[in-house]
């Protein structure tokens, strides 16, 4: 060893990522402790967001809760409005009518392609490719476009209904989703085209942020980040939920459970969803949306206004809250990121005791150290963008 070897004193730096980092958007921050530019240790603080759903659905009605579920996961609402009614009505112990379960599969698997298309598509543009940007953000505003003729909004949702839903799909809509389809699959093939074999995308991505199906299911990973992992485990075929059973859908695996992986994990899903779509629709049997039971599903205002029960009940229940009987349940949905899930807890009055959410992303957000020790720190943005941390669900 040289002289100014031995007397040469070098420290590691210590930065902080975040919160106003545009990566991080204001709602997690790492402290990164960095050996040059490799990620020597890295400590991640969320909590910026200052949420605070499972307080807020408690201190209001049943009902009232519905529209904070969007809030959670925004990219992909009317998931977590499904996943919040069919814990609601497995307290009850209903079940939604048989049409009113084909239009929410529908709606699940659209909001699924949103939510991929988003994550492909910002993790594309934050390692330089702005075209695929682009591309899928208008494949996701057709989406939306048709989602918006569904419930009259396109971000916060707020359709599902405990026994139902708001409305029925509007006429012409299954036409409108297959021409949307066609344009989705133009635009995902010219992604697949200037991503896939695209030598810069392959090195930025390729065997970063690995995590093996082992480590991975002691984290707790669930979704795409598992799937690509190796581990072929959805709700959607564990646990099957409304008429999911009755699908015909592959689930994409990967193999080393890298970014890469989780990329196409998601490009193929989409697919598989828009497979789904298409069948729900095909097989979409006529019938009611609406469980006929008063005391639980709210009024509809024509019978509001034109029945003196449904008065009746519609003034108890916006005053007094839907009273499910006392216990408590968990009940799981596949997100777009993973298993989505509620735990709900009732005394038999008109508001949750409990109301516990499982978000998918806090398990994936809480691997990042492990992930990125001895990556550098360039690594840490196209990572995160896979994991698809959503603040909304994720903030504690």
């Amino acid at each position: 060893m040289t002289d100014s070897a031995k007397t040469l004193h070098t420290e590691h730096m210590v930065i902080n990522m975040g919160p106003s980092h545009p990566v991080t958007h204001g709602t997690v921050k790492f402290t990164v402790t960095l050996d040059g530019e490799t990620v020597n240790d890295l400590k991640v603080d969320i909590g910026y967001l200052h949420r605070g759903f499972e307080k807020m659905c408690e201190n209001g009605t049943w009902e009232q809760a519905m529209p904070y579920t969007d809030r959670l996961n925004y990219v992909s609402p009317l998931i977590n409005n499904v996943g919040y009614a069919l814990a609601v009505e497995k307290l009850f112990g209903v079940q939604a009518p048989e049409r009113c379960q084909y239009i929410r599969v529908i709606a699940c698997e659209m909001a699924r392609i949103c939510d991929h298309f988003t994550n492909i598509a910002a993790g594309a543009m934050e390692v330089g490719a702005m075209t695929v940007f682009l591309y899928f953000v208008e494949a996701r505003d057709l989406l939306w476009d048709l989602m918006e003729e569904m419930c009259g909004a396109r971000v916060t949702a707020n359709y599902v209904r405990f026994g139902g839903l708001k409305n029925d799909l509007p006429e012409g809509f299954a036409a409108k989703t297959a021409k949307a389809f066609e344009i989705c699959r133009e635009l995902w093939t010219d992604v697949d085209k200037l991503l896939t074999k695209n030598r810069i995308f392959i090195d930025r991505m390729r065997d970063v942020g690995t995590m093996p199906a082992d480590e991975a299911m002691a984290y707790g990973f669930t979704g795409p980040c598992l799937r690509a992992s190796g581990v072929p485990y959805d709700v959607r075929k564990a646990h099957p939920y409304l008429v999911y059973d009755q699908m015909d859908f592959e689930i994409p695996v990967g193999e080393t459970g890298d970014n890469f992986d989780r990329y196409l994990v998601r490009m193929e899903e989409i697919n598989q969803s828009m497979r789904i779509v298409e069948q729900a629709l095909a097989k979409l049997p006529a019938g009611p949306i609406n469980l006929d039971i008063p005391g639980m599903r709210w009024q509809s205002k024509d019978d509001t206004y034109n029945r003196i029960e449904s008065l009746i009940f519609h003034f108890k229940t916006i005053t007094e809250g839907v009273k499910p009987p006392a216990g408590e349940i968990y009940s799981a949905v596949e997100g777009a990121n993973g298993e989505l899930g509620f735990y709900l807890v009732s005394d038999g009055s008109g508001k949750p005791v409990k109301c516990r959410v499982r978000p998918p992303s806090f398990a994936l957000t809480a691997a990042m150290p492990r992930m990125m020790r001895g990556r550098l720190i360039a690594d840490i943005v196209p990572t995160f963008d896979m994991i698809n941390m959503i603040g909304g669900e994720c903030d504690r």
